[in-house]
């Protein structure tokens, strides 16, 4: 079973590899919900990790119905990404009655090519989810990031379960939305899927020991006080909470060794 984590510092890529992470999926700004990380943190995190780096192709926070000069930066974006050294990308566009935008999507994913794409949690958003699975699977996508349409994925475990049996491996369907090292095993079992998505996000103050009060530079309170990272440790515990595969399992009986 594969584990992708959300990051967006090069300490947290590293932190994710080192923990066994398969792939990460760069983003900036995450409490808007992650958007295109700058050229530069691409770079560096390109050259400090060597498991897969997927980026996120999102040029503003909101919804995700485009004008076209925002469809013209994400394929800027997309070609950015390929020569800075990305393994693939992730997106996702909707139309104005929050249906999956079949026909721009089909032409990111092509001119994303060879590098695959995964439709984020955008598809969340739409109204139905069964005909959105169909319509992401037209576009050639090749993976889909699903909470099963809820706010966290504990709450949308039986969509998800239904989205991987009806995508009958057409498409990978990959959990994420609040997934923790004390849930991962239970949505894990649940679900069926074999990839599994996670921030592994820890708060921590800011080492800035000054505080100016009452200032503030965006709308949430004391957030230039706090940071985010994602800590090895945390990494390691969600794949040591995760159920092994059945023929791990064979094995480790039959040689006789202990399971992690």
């Amino acid at each position: 079973m594969d584990l992708e984590v959300c990051i967006d510092s090069v300490e947290s890529a590293i932190a994710a590899e080192h923990g066994g992470a398969k792939r990460v999926e760069l983003c900036s700004d995450l409490l808007e919900g992650g958007i295109t990380p700058g050229a530069g943190l691409i770079a560096l995190v390109r050259r400090n990790i060597a498991i897969d780096l997927f980026v996120m192709i999102r040029p503003r926070g909101g919804d995700f119905f485009y004008t076209e000069l925002e469809f013209e930066v994400m394929r800027d974006e997309i070609a950015h990404a390929r020569n800075l050294g990305a393994d693939g990308v992730v997106l996702g566009l909707l139309d104005q009655q929050g249906r999956v935008d079949i026909d721009r999507t089909r032409a990111l994913v092509e001119f994303a090519a060879p590098l695959p794409v995964t439709f984020h949690r955008a598809i969340d958003m739409t109204p139905d989810l069964s005909v959105s699975l169909d319509d992401v699977i037209s576009t050639g996508a090749t993976r889909i990031l699903t909470s099963g349409g809820a706010p966290s994925v504990l709450y949308g475990v039986g969509e998800v379960a239904r989205m991987i049996e009806a995508a009958h491996g057409r498409i990978a369907i990959m959990p994420g939305g609040g997934i923790t090292a004390e849930n991962i095993s239970a949505i894990a079992q649940a679900t069926g899927a074999t990839e599994f998505h996670s921030s592994a996000r820890t708060t921590f103050p800011s080492p800035v020991r000054f505080r100016k009060r009452g200032m503030a530079m965006g709308d949430l309170r004391d957030r230039e006080y706090r940071r985010f990272a994602v800590l090895e440790e945390t990494v390691r515990a969600l794949l040591r909470a995760l159920p092994a595969p059945a023929n791990e399992l064979a094995a480790a009986v039959s040689a006789d060794v202990p399971l992690p």
